[in-house]
């Protein structure tokens, strides 16, 4: 029984990560840079940071920040996009996502989703899937505690809270799991991209002699579908789909 118990802790802590962690020195140079208007030497130390494989909810928000001070509105969308998938509760950073979408020239009407399709997904994006697997290990650990005073206690009373909160504590633990699950993927598919060109003509198909369908702009998030022969498919919120060049757009 000790050694199921053990393996079930284990089955359940692994679903949970971590970001690789930021160098401070680094990145305290980096916002002084920022704080001193010095934009340019902010954005590379930045970036400098990200290509050691550090990454944070923080860094991608002053690096969004910064851009949006250069007027780089693509790549200041991309990183607040960024910043968004580690810490999708970040009332910061979506407004100023919402204040450098602004900018784009592209005005895209989504098309409505089934209404317990966004509730889902307005709660998995509540907080982090890291965030979540937490608490899906505390759902667990106090299952594990419900089902041995049902099992061992010999008060009747007991038993019967112990009962009904081990059903409600598995039916969270599955919910927790699932809401883990789905920001997690959300975070690490990379299914979303924004556009860099400042204008580009979306084909019929993945071919220079494709026909013309529409026109998009520096900043506009799109869904890319599939990749072919260095081309992607996207899609649009309202639902068009196109091919673009891959150097056209940069995955978030």
């Amino acid at each position: 029984m000790k050694r199921l118990f053990i393996v079930l802790v284990w089955i359940m802590a692994s679903v949970v990560s971590s970001y690789a962690v930021v160098p401070t020195s680094d990145f305290t140079k980096a916002n002084a840079a920022y704080g001193m208007q010095d934009y340019e030497n902010a954005a590379n130390q930045y970036e400098n940071i990200l290509k050691r494989g550090s990454e944070s909810a923080a860094l991608y928000y002053n690096l969004g920040c910064t851009y949006f001070k250069l007027g780089k509105i693509a790549p200041s969308i991309l990183n607040f996009e960024r910043a968004l998938l580690l810490e999708p509760g970040n009332d910061d950073v979506q407004a100023n996502l919402e204040m450098a979408r602004t900018k784009v020239v592209d005005e895209i009407d989504p098309v409505e989703r089934f209404f317990l399709l966004r509730v889902y997904d307005s709660i998995c994006s509540w907080i982090s899937s890291d965030a979540w697997a937490y608490l899906s290990l505390g759902f667990f650990y106090l299952l594990l505690v419900m089902a041995g005073l049902f099992l061992f206690s010999r008060i009747t009373l007991l038993k019967k809270i112990a009962f009904f909160t081990g059903i409600l504590s598995l039916l969270l633990l599955v919910a927790t799991m699932a809401f883990s699950s789905s920001a997690k993927s959300k975070a690490t598919t990379h299914d979303y991209a924004i556009v860099f060109s400042p204008s580009v003509t979306v084909k019929g198909s993945p071919e220079d002699s494709g026909k013309d369908v529409f026109v998009l702009h520096e900043g506009t998030k799109v869904k890319v579908k599939r990749a072919y022969n260095k081309w992607f498919e996207i899609q649009l919120a309202d639902g068009r789909v196109g091919w673009v060049k891959e150097t056209a757009a940069e995955r978030i």
